[in-house]
């Protein structure tokens, strides 16, 4: 099957061409001419099986016809996080460049004017995360009963951020007589209630068993001690044929320590993680694509649906704290095709997690060794040679001036070099701190 076979415009199959497609993705046979024939659907697809593209491609054919007005989208989908709201108007550009549709991006972390200015001139798209579209709603910048469209992507993910009581908000506002395309990975009972309530007679397409890990990915654990992270990863690294590689940490604060721990031992690496505002976060993302660096450190904001060419390895640092995050951070691997692999971390509070991973991919998960300590970018104290200590002339005849005998003198500082050793504990509890928590601005 091609993607000519699927119903698609001749404009958007030059497009689809163009950009080094033929054969569309399972989830992308089964749901395009679904969507072209306006019926409600209910996508369950692990990342990384081509999901954007099938209901991005089919809307842009649907939206060709028809006028956009002032402040009122002709089409809504909604994204739980900034950088999955940009990756799909990247979508909406790459595939739609021979139809002339209006599009706007409504996340947190960039000007509100600019958003406002370009709903005025009316959009056919509106691709928004939930924070920053219920704020402009609310300010009346935005009216929503002209949306005959609505996509929920990655509703597991937003389940997880908590926006699902904004996401029920949201579609009371839309046209009761709308298209409504809901896509996740897993399908909880909340979100299938989600669907029970504002989908009508979907369509269920459903491409792999939910939480699976792809077969394309070789996946490991590694038991490590708590101390020795930094240096087993370091060992990784150099004993792997590591072209690209994603790091992923289950703390901001181990993100940054982590970052700097590499970049002090020579390896090219950025950091992604929520206390970054939005224009750091894109550009940094854009080093990573285009291999200024080929070390990226993240939390989990980064895990979900984001799609990086290209990356060879995947490693968690941390061990996940929910299962279903190990499937899409390791999911940042072995896509399109390609054989990835990925490491996992555990030190002995890690046991029930490992488990509960187990459990939910149905997949026992092999341990591998170290391929050899790692060294350090300096001899360790203890390596150096102990200097030769004078012998001490005997004055016990001699009048003592110091009343203080040698076992009573205060043990000497730490050298410099054991001080900044970076090789020790995270300290503190390890497990998830929800993104959305610390993020300073809506979306």
């Amino acid at each position: 099957m091609t993607f000519a076979d699927l119903g698609l415009s001749d404009e958007l199959l030059k497009a689809v061409t163009e950009s080094g497609y033929d054969t569309p993705t399972p989830i992308q046979a089964q749901a395009i001419p679904s969507v072209l024939m306006m019926k409600d659907i209910i996508g369950i697809a692990q990342t990384g099986t081509g999901k954007t593209a099938s209901f991005v491609l089919p809307m842009i054919d649907i939206l060709a016809h028809g006028r956009a007005r002032a402040l009122m989208p002709r089409s809504l989908i909604l994204e739980p996080t900034r950088e999955l709201a940009a990756q799909v108007a990247e979508n909406f550009e790459k595939y739609g460049k021979y139809h002339k549709l209006s599009m706007a991006l409504l996340i947190g972390g960039v000007q509100m004017g600019d958003q406002v200015k370009a709903l005025e001139k009316g959009v056919d798209v509106l691709i928004a995360t939930p924070g920053r579209l219920m704020d402009l709603f609310e300010r009346g910048k935005i009216l929503l009963n002209g949306c005959n469209m609505l996509v929920i992507d990655e509703a597991d993910r937003m389940l997880d951020m908590g926006f699902i009581p904004d996401i029920e908000h949201i579609c009371t506002k839309l046209p009761a007589q709308r298209q409504t395309l809901l896509f996740s990975a897993t399908m909880p009972p909340v979100i299938k209630k989600l669907a029970d309530r504002f989908l009508s007679n979907p369509k269920s397409i459903e491409v792999a068993r939910p939480a699976t890990a792809s077969t394309n990915i070789a996946q490991h654990l590694v038991k490590v001690d708590a101390r020795k992270k930094r240096e087993a990863l370091r060992a990784l690294l150099d004993g792997q044929k590591v072209q690209s590689a994603v790091i992923f940490c289950n703390r901001k604060t181990t993100v940054r320590e982590l970052n700097k721990s590499l970049q002090r031992h020579g390896y090219k690496s950025g950091e992604i993680h929520g206390d970054i505002d939005q224009a750091s976060r894109i550009a940094e993302l854009e080093r990573f694509r285009d291999g200024t660096v080929n070390i990226l450190v993240a939390s989990d904001v980064a895990a979900r649906g984001l799609d990086i060419k290209g990356v060879s390895h995947v490693f968690n640092f941390d061990a996940p704290w929910h299962p279903d995050d190990y499937v899409h951070r390791i999911g940042r691997t072995g896509r399109a095709g390609a054989k990835g692999v990925a490491y996992t971390f555990v030190t002995k509070d890690d046991a029930e997690a490992i488990d509960n991973i187990q459990k939910l991919i149905g997949t026992k998960i092999d341990y591998a060794d170290l391929p050899g300590a790692a060294k350090d970018a300096e001899p360790k104290v203890e390596d150096k040679p102990a200097p030769t200590k004078a012998r001490r002339p005997d004055r016990s005849n001699e009048k003592r001036t110091d009343r203080r005998s040698d076992d009573r003198k205060p043990a000497s500082r730490p050298s410099r070099q054991s001080a900044t050793h970076d090789d020790g504990p995270d300290e503190g509890w390890n497990g998830p701190v929800p993104e959305f928590l610390f993020v300073g601005f809506n979306g």
